[in-house]
């Protein structure tokens, strides 16, 4: 058979998919993850040949051998929803009881505004900025890797956040005591620019 002719493998299919519902990266990798993993503890059977009672298999086996976190296996169960309906088109349906991984119970961890500046006093140059940004503002710290300059506000003081959590768009506000530090890397990107655009433009 032709090539250009074959059907795409379903894992293409998983990713041109994600893709074109905005998935994170992140997201599209962790859910190629657990469906690969479906697949091999089923002997490598394609999916379609598959149904609800295989994922209840596998659901009982993340909980009750691997012994993994409720998140984990709600994350196995979504990966694996997302195939079957948005994929296969064939949706599950009711896949009935399993035995669910348990949530720990802890207390969550809340730093006082000491503890926090005790941790940030710590730090320095573009940690310290990284940190008193996430405090501050309360990014992720994906969010505060991925901020642009034009992304930040310096007359507003206010910081948008670009595809944050659920790809969408989101306003936060912007420490006073980050704007120095942002104002001096804006300059020193300025600067920069017109040699960077001259370098590629000689490519």
């Amino acid at each position: 058979m032709d090539t250009h002719n074959r059907p795409p493998k379903l894992m293409d299919r998983v990713k041109a998919t994600m893709r074109v519902k905005r998935y994170s990266p992140r997201t599209e990798k962790t859910y190629c993850y657990w469906i690969r993993y479906f697949i091999r503890f089923h002997g490598v059977r394609h999916p379609s040949s598959m149904g609800s009672s295989e994922v209840r298999t596998f659901l009982e086996h993340l909980a009750v051998e691997r012994h993994v976190a409720a998140s984990t296996q709600n994350q196995a169960l979504n990966a694996i929803v997302f195939l079957y309906r948005h994929v296969l088109e064939q949706p599950l349906g009711d896949i009935g009881e399993f035995s669910r991984a348990r949530r720990p119970r802890r207390l969550p961890v809340v730093l006082s505004h000491e503890e926090v500046m005790g941790v940030l006093s710590h730090l320095s140059g573009s940690m310290y900025l990284m940190g008193t940004l996430m405090y501050g503002s309360g990014l992720r710290l994906i969010e505060t890797c991925r901020l642009r300059v034009r992304d930040i506000d310096f007359e507003r003081q206010v910081i948008t956040v670009r595809a944050g959590k659920g790809d969408k768009d989101r306003t936060t506000l912007l420490p006073a005591i980050c704007i120095p530090f942002l104002q001096h890397i804006r300059m020193c990107w300025e600067r920069a620019l017109p040699a960077y655009v001259a370098l590629w433009d000689k490519r």
